[in-house]
């Protein structure tokens, strides 16, 4: 693909980080929870403290994605012992995977996933997992055609709004 790059999110790129995290959450999100309740996740999930927090962590990743210059998306990844749920040694979660919904479509997500499986493969995982919202169809068939199966779920709060995330795995061999 021409005009598209990935680049490193550092710290002084907090700002934007949060802009976009609230952009493509909000887009993909909004119409499921209540104002309130996204509100508040959002409010948490993705203020300047916490993103800082997170950004300085030696064990997580933020990688931005670029079209034509424009800031479209972006990835996060954890290595053991920051990972959200499985903290397996021998694999990377991928925790966020956005993409603003107007570059949706265009084979960005590919190489978004492919920049995920790249850092795994030179960390030599043996396979890659996420959570996505047992709702969230889109995502849930881009991740089967990216090779992913469901190996489980958890919960995930919206506030006090408990809903689920099923727990999709990819191996690497």
């Amino acid at each position: 693909m021409q005009n598209i790059k990935i680049e490193t999110c550092t710290i002084k790129d907090i700002t934007l980080l949060q802009e976009l995290s609230i952009n493509t959450y909000v887009q993909t999100f909004e119409k499921f929870n209540s104002k309130s309740i996204m509100n508040a996740y959002l409010n948490d999930a993705f203020n300047l403290e916490k993103l800082e927090k997170e950004l300085l962590n030696s064990n997580s990743a933020f990688y931005f994605l670029y079209k034509d210059e424009r800031l479209v998306g972006y990835l996060k990844v954890n290595d053991f012992p920051s990972q959200t749920d499985i903290n397996d040694e021998s694999s990377l979660e991928i925790e966020r995977f956005y993409i603003l919904s107007d570059f949706q479509g265009q084979g960005l997500g590919k190489f978004l996933m492919k920049k995920a499986i790249d850092i795994a493969n030179e960390k030599n995982k043996k396979y890659v997992w996420l959570g996505v919202w047992e709702h969230n169809e889109k995502a849930k068939r881009f991740y089967k055609k990216e090779g992913f199966y469901k190996i489980g779920e958890h919960s995930f709060f919206m506030g006090d709004d408990e809903q689920t995330d099923y727990l999709m795995r990819k191996d690497l061999e």
